[in-house]
């Protein structure tokens, strides 16, 4: 394909440049020119001028500057062939093809486009109908405004496997398989892929319909539906939301990256216009590269469950060969058992800024998560942690890069295990933050804060109860779900124990013991488990069985106190570690330079360690807790 100079002057002769960026800015005349405030800096004054007879835009403040063909491919974020074929259209010129095959294709892809129209307005026809009622009412529990479904342009499938079919026969069998609308099997006849769905459509940069994600209404599988690939849409190379994302990104000068479609209409709802998500797969090489034309940092933004942090790990590692001078990611995680709209309805928008505002470096995600991986409490452990990290330096291809990586992990490896006393101040493994532990019996905040914690010695037996109580009470475990992720167990069985509890809660949304006991039954934890129901030494509330012939008030109270005294528990158990690293500092301090307010310092934590103490023979019958 040739774009002769003179040919992309004759365009740009064609194209009102005021026109154009008056769809998406307001501007004002002023004498012969426009002007507006400039859509790439924040402004409040205009300094962004437009001057048709010269086909260009200035900006006074910024320096931006440009013809048509910038300003599509600047602010609406579109490769220059892209924004060249939308000048065209609009200019009603032919764009020259470069063979006949490559002009037969795009002839194709061009029918592909009408076909895809097609099937969005109709979708959008049955929403809008009786039949639709179902899909607008689920929209309507998820407080999804009249704006945001018209926006995404929400449609709806009916239960039919040839509705879709018949209402776009015009286009052809061929052409509707080969848009991914229809399946055919063999010689068997071609029959409507989505049926009983709330369906989202999918677009390209240009804001053209490439394929469609369908939602199930009521029972079925899989949840989501995608289209598949086809001439039009590419599942690896395609992000949800870029086309809107892409403009909005200019103006923030971020871009969010979320895991799936409901997460991004529900920020977009909340004014976080700058979210895209991948298309049911984890992040791909080709879609970090496509954002990375965006911006050189993009958020990446996961569940704090397992399944969320697990593709956060992904995208990181796959980032790592393709990273180059000045390109990273970031991350944040939410907290566990919310995604973004669980957290925007309970605590406003103002706590999802708050979280990006503070994102994680990628060398740090990568250091937490192994760091994390397992107890680091023998040499052979803290050896395969350094291998690890090794490993993943070798992975980037980028040696200035990968130096700066081996130095990194090389000095947080040395900071949690080998750092020197500086300043009278004792070694600390390094791990990230994590805030003190409050409750009405103690309150403090270590100064060696902990992501996880480590459990062991006379805490390992009280961990045991807990787990005996958690499986005794199995819809506590989602309750505590966040405390339980930084408990790092010593004992390698309770802590696979532990794992496999908090994966049962998360896979079901209601579980009784005995139905925990069975998901357990086919794994190797199962006899840990039932062992510890057997064991009644702590004799814990928690640990104890519900008599079944008292009066069911009665059995509401003593489940109630059973559930009170396991919280108390597990919090002792998080916070106590960091009170005994605080208590032994403090007494440090006292040892080196006796002053008034070290002395204080140490006798506050002496009392929060004998508030623990105290607590815990309220818990139970054991009295030697040391």
């Amino acid at each position: 394909m040739t774009l002769t100079p003179q040919w992309l002057e004759e365009l740009r002769s064609r194209t009102t440049l005021s026109t154009l960026i008056g769809r998406t800015v307001k501007v004002t005349k002023s004498g012969r020119e426009f002007k507006a405030c400039c859509p790439f800096h924040n402004e409040k004054t205009p300094s962004f001028t437009i001057n048709d007879e010269k086909g260009f835009y200035h900006c006074f403040g910024c320096g931006a500057h440009g013809d048509a063909i910038r300003w599509m491919t600047d602010q609406r974020g579109l490769g220059f062939m892209d924004a060249v074929k939308d000048l065209a259209s609009e200019a009603q010129m032919k764009v020259p093809a470069p063979d006949p095959q490559a002009a037969k294709r795009q002839e194709t892809r061009a029918t592909l486009h009408d076909v895809m129209a097609a099937a969005q307005d109709w979708f959008v026809a049955q929403f809008n109908g009786i039949e639709g009622a179902h899909a607008r009412e689920y929209l309507k529990n998820r407080s999804i405004s009249e704006k945001t479904i018209r926006d995404f342009g929400f449609g709806f499938a009916p239960d039919s496997r040839g509705r879709l079919k018949d209402a776009l026969s015009v286009h052809g069998v061929d052409q509707l398989v080969e848009a991914g609308l229809l399946i055919k099997v063999d010689d068997k006849e071609a029959y409507d892929r989505f049926r009983g769905r709330l369906m989202i459509p999918i677009r390209d940069p240009r804001g053209r319909v490439i394929a469609f994600g369908g939602r199930i209404l009521g029972d079925g599988e899989p949840k989501y539906l995608n289209s598949p690939d086809t001439p039009l849409f590419d599942k690896g190379r395609t992000l949800y939301n870029l086309d809107k994302a892409s403009p909005a990104s200019r103006q923030t000068g971020r871009i969010l990256v979320v895991e799936g479609y409901m997460d991004v209409i529900a920020l977009a709802q909340a004014g976080f216009e700058d979210v895209v998500a991948p298309l049911g797969t984890a992040l791909t090489e080709h879609q970090i590269e496509r954002i990375w034309k965006m911006v050189e940092a993009p958020i990446l933004c996961f569940d704090g469950d397992n399944a969320g942090q697990k593709a956060a790990m992904r995208a990181a590692l796959r980032a790592l060969p393709i990273l180059k001078p000045s390109h990273s990611l970031k991350f944040i995680s939410l907290p566990a058992g919310q995604d973004p709209d669980d957290l925007i309805r309970s605590d406003g928008a103002q706590a999802f800024a708050a979280l990006i505002n503070k994102p994680q470096m990628l060398s740090e995600k990568i250091w937490q998560v192994e760091y994390d991986a397992e107890p680091l409490d023998t040499p052979e452990a803290k050896a395969g942690l350094k291998k690890r990290v090794s490993d993943h330096v070798r992975d980037i291809a980028d040696q200035d890069i990968a130096q700066h990586y081996r130095h990194d992990f090389q000095e947080r490896y040395e900071q949690a295990f080998f750092a020197r006393r500086e300043n009278n101040q004792p070694n600390r493994p390094y791990r990230p933050s994590k805030g003190g532990f409050k409750s009405r019996y103690v309150s403090f905040t270590p100064k060696d804060e902990t992501k996880s914690v480590l459990v062991d010695g006379y805490d390992l037996r009280i961990a045991k109860g807990i787990l005996g109580g958690l499986i005794r009470h199995p819809s506590r475990i989602s309750k505590h779900f966040e405390e339980l992720m930084i408990l790092k167990l010593a004992d390698s069985q309770l802590q696979a124990l532990l794992t496999e509890l908090t994966k049962c809660a998360m896979g079901k949304e209601t579980l009784d013991m005995q139905g925990l006991l069975t998901i357990l039954e086919q794994t190797d934890c199962y006899n840990v488990a039932k062992g510890l129901l057997r064991a009644d030494a702590l004799n814990f509330t928690f640990n104890r069985k519900l008599p079944d012939d008292a009066p069911s008030d009665e059995i509401s109270i003593l489940a109630k106190r059973a559930h009170q005294d396991l919280a108390e528990a597990i919090k002792v158990v998080t916070a106590r570690p960091g009170l005994e690293a605080a208590l032994a500092e403090a007494t440090r301090r006292v040892q080196d330079d006796l002053t008034d307010e070290s002395f204080a310092e140490q006798q506050r934590l002496r009392q929060a360690k004998q508030e623990f103490h105290e607590r815990l023979v309220e818990l139970t019958q054991i009295d030697d807790v040391v």
